[in-house]
């Protein structure tokens, strides 16, 4: 036992002596190195906080460096926060950094509100000391007010304006009778699964100089193009005559969904010279609906661009679907018509028809149209004049079939036309339209639409 303990005790001391002592550098020629000379946040709503910036802090120096103090210049009144070794402070003394090592410190914004309705600009500065040098990195941040609605019903009527944006948490609807309209301009963000119900009437009505938004209430660049953030604009049974004109809707669960057919001679949901995209499930969605859509592009969804289930009237004149999955592993075509609910039963399906001209819908898989009928009922479907990738070219003589519409670039979301592309003069005429005069004569640039126009939402 005695001989046992005297070998630990030598053990011991020899792995003590065998250990250097840390070598601090005091030098006063230490300069740390940084992942970035500058911190910048996004439109960051007033009361809601940012998602955190990560700032390296790196000692490419051999020995360990003791870095005095980092801190916010403006203190604990700054509008940001950092966060380092797990602690959330505004400054931080002794902070070690081992030779040839990092350290993360986490920086978030927070803005308190004030009267202005434009957007405004706060700064503070995170200073860095060591061995009596000071480093400093700015931070700057876009700050908005905006309107916050948390679980609201609208029930009479009203009008959004572009003063301020408005934050939607939970549930916004809008009751049945009811109007809403929203003037050009007008930013509606949702919070994480929030949506829009409307059992009234929406008249969205943007401009191309103005437009109106519908997106996720998180602007950081790395939310740009992340799908199923909100739940989408859902227009249920008693809804009536909706409009969306030169509105963007963006980066929801399901974009727009359509219950039901119209109650009157106009469609249930008119979608005019709109941009939808980047949806989880799908852009359009229509159970038994009435939808109408000219001069729209929309694209990148995870499953449909356009699907209509359990019959329904869709009649959609000069938009661009495209949908090239490429930040999907889609397997679904882009626009799917069917008579019923993925059913077996023909008594649960309903009368379907569609109508599709001056399309293209075009995008990665070999079959972007399909079909599905099991009832019995009226089952008419019209595609004139687009061009379609599809390997059943059975929608008449009329279509083009799987030649590229050559787009200027897809992978940037341009979608325009380099000068050879075969859709340039392949439009039929349709100066006859009901909605000729107030949305086909041009495309969606307003440039003057000249038959035989170009396919799709833009004019050559």
């Amino acid at each position: 036992m005695r001989n046992s303990t005297l070998l630990f005790l030598l053990f011991a001391v020899g792995i003590v002596a065998c250990r250097k002592d840390e070598i601090i550098d005091k030098s006063s020629n230490l300069k740390l190195q940084f992942s970035a000379d500058s911190i910048l946040f996004d439109t960051i709503f007033t009361s809601v906080g940012s998602t955190s910036r990560i700032l390296k802090v790196f000692n490419f120096n051999k020995h360990t460096v003791v870095l005095s103090n980092v801190s916010l210049a403006g203190g604990t009144s700054s509008a940001f926060k950092i966060n380092i070794n797990g602690k959330s402070i505004s400054s931080l003394n002794n902070l070690k950094i081992k030779g040839n090592d990092s350290a993360y410190v986490f920086v978030k914004a927070f803005i308190d509100p004030n009267n202005s309705n434009s957007p405004f600009i706060v700064e503070d500065e995170l200073k860095f000391s060591l061995n009596g040098n000071e480093q400093k990195i700015p931070l700057l941040a876009y700050g908005q007010n905006a309107v916050y609605l948390n679980g609201i019903t609208i029930n009479s009527n009203t009008t959004f304006t572009k003063d301020k944006p408005y934050i939607v948490y939970n549930d916004l609807i809008i009751k049945e009778k009811t109007r809403v309209t929203i003037n050009p301009g007008t930013k509606i963000y949702f919070h994480n699964n929030a949506k829009l119900l409307v059992s009234g009437s929406l008249k969205a009505n943007g401009t191309l100089a103005d437009s109106i938004t519908f997106s996720s209430d998180r602007l950081e660049h790395i939310y740009d193009d992340e799908p199923g953030q909100w739940k989408g604009i859902h227009f249920l049974s008693p809804s009536f005559d909706n409009t969306l004109n030169y509105t963007t809707v963006k980066n929801a669960l399901i974009g727009i969904r359509v219950d039901s057919l119209s109650n009157n001679n106009n469609p249930k949901l008119l979608i005019t010279n709109s941009i939808i995209k980047n949806h989880e499930v799908a852009g359009v969605l229509g159970y038994t609906a009435s939808i109408t859509g000219i001069n729209n592009l929309i694209y990148n969804c995870g499953q449909f661009l356009v699907i209509g289930l359990f019959g329904g009237d869709y009649s959609f004149y000069q938009n661009t679907l495209a949908n090239y999955s490429y930040n999907f592993p889609r397997k679904t075509p882009s626009v799917f018509l069917s008579d019923h609910l993925n059913d077996n039963s023909s008594t649960l399906s309903k009368s379907l028809k569609s109508t599709f001209v001056n399309n293209i819908i075009y995008g990665s898989l070999s079959r972007e149209v399909d079909f599905d009928k099991i009832g019995n009922g009226i089952f008419v479907n019209t595609f004139e004049n687009n061009l379609i990738k599809t390997d059943l070219q059975d929608l008449g003589s009329s279509n083009i079939y799987n030649q590229d519409p050559l787009f200027f670039n897809p992978k940037k979301e341009e979608y325009k036309f380099l000068n050879n592309s075969p859709v340039i003069g392949k439009g039929k005429d349709l100066s006859s339209n009901v909605y000729f005069g107030s949305f086909l004569s041009k495309d969606i640039t307003q440039k003057t639409r000249v038959f035989p126009s170009t396919l799709g939402c833009f004019e050559k």
